[in-house]
């Protein structure tokens, strides 16, 4: 009678034991599945982003020295590229269009902010970092203003002009001595000017000893000012009223790059620590979405120029100046992948959109500026 019971017994403990160790195996195959998939996840990153599909690219070789600024003009039609020498070279990557406004124009100092009219392609203006600011007239290819700021501010860090109203503001800032960029700026200054009386019109509030102002955004009507500083703080200004409206700390570190988002319901901006950070302007301090870019903007190359950030016409794609060969394309809308440009050969020092169209710039160390259309 034992040894049936017995039997039973050891059947049973066979079975148990085949079937414990089934589990096991079957929670080792899943924890290795699911350690594959997070190793996978830290061993994407932003260098094995996909190259962008080109449509045409088109490249332009007339400087002689790094570039510090190149932006498409109202239309789109035309370019200004600065390069630290002091050179703007105005020219068309579009060889069906007319070549008349091609110029090259001299400043003397290093360019470090370009802006175009944004109501035709008729006007720029060029800002050095000397405390100069130059308007170019495109059809009479003349300089037909030339300011210099005061000589408290003598570096222009930034400038824009309204789109709406005939008027521009720019970013100045007192020097002092520092091993970067940021720490080479001192106190700052925004003054509004008139683009007809060529005159001042008012000099915006920013407190008392306020740190310097690096990038200027206008909202679609002119109505609002958005500035950055290097302190990490946003500012915004009401333009009719001449004064601040809000503000808050975005970055422990200095602010870069500052522009509004495409139904001006966000702003993004771009720190020194290399994170891009889309902010609501609806709920003040709520974060949208956030990229960490330091890969391609590292603490280390802040240490020579303040890189910038450029959006689409849509709203959907966010291009960075970077570091290295390539910027990253990082998609804010969507479910498309995050992309790379193709390379330099050397680090891409400005970066902007087309007004209308799937087409960038990209200004890079190596003298070039290259027009990159994509499908």
């Amino acid at each position: 009678m034992c040894a049936p019971i017995y039997f039973s017994y050891f059947i049973f403990f066979n079975l148990f034991f085949c079937c414990a160790l089934c589990i096991v195996h079957v929670f080792h195959i899943f924890g290795t599945l699911s350690f594959a998939a997070e190793d996978q996840q830290v061993l994407v990153t932003e260098e094995e982003f996909p190259e962008v599909k080109v449509d045409f690219q088109e490249t332009f070789l007339g400087h002689n020295s790094p570039i510090s600024r190149c932006r498409f003009s109202a239309s789109g039609s035309n370019i200004a590229s600065s390069s630290i020498d002091g050179t703007v070279r105005i020219w068309t990557y579009d060889s069906s269009t007319a070549s008349s406004r091609n110029a090259t124009i001299y400043c003397g100092s290093e360019v470090s902010a370009l802006s175009w009219e944004c109501r035709s392609d008729r006007l720029l203006l060029i800002g050095t970092a000397n405390g100069g600011i130059k308007a170019w007239n495109a059809d009479a290819k003349r300089v037909v203003c030339d300011l210099s700021t005061s000589r408290n501010f003598p570096s222009i860090l930034d400038l824009k002009c309204s789109p709406v109203e005939p008027v521009f503001v720019f970013a100045a800032a007192s020097r002092r001595h520092g091993s970067t960029t940021f720490e080479r700026t001192g106190f700052a200054n925004l003054t509004v000017w008139h683009m007809k009386t060529w005159k001042p019109l008012t000099v915006l509030p920013l407190g008392e000893d306020p740190p310097a102002i690096t990038s200027l955004c206008f909202n679609h009507n002119g109505k609002i000012l958005a500035a950055s500083a290097t302190d990490g703080m946003i500012h915004m200004f009401d333009m009719s009223a001449g004064l601040q409206i809000t503000g808050w700390p975005a970055h422990d570190s200095p602010v870069s790059s500052v522009l509004f988002g495409p139904a001006e319901t966000s702003i993004f901006s771009l720190g020194s620590d290399g994170k891009i950070l889309e902010w609501s302007l609806h709920n003040q301090g709520q974060i949208l979405w956030s990229r960490d870019c330091s890969r391609f903007c590292n603490p280390e190359s802040f240490k020579t120029r303040m890189h910038e950030i450029a959006l689409d016409s849509n709203g959907k794609r966010l291009l960075v100046t970077s570091g290295l060969v390539r910027a990253p394309i990082y998609q804010v809308q969507g479910h498309e992948s995050e992309l790379r440009t193709l390379p330099h050969s050397s680090s891409i020092t400005s970066v902007d959109w087309h007004p209308t169209l799937p087409m960038y710039i990209t200004g890079s160390a190596d003298h070039s500026v290259r027009v990159t259309s994509i499908l």
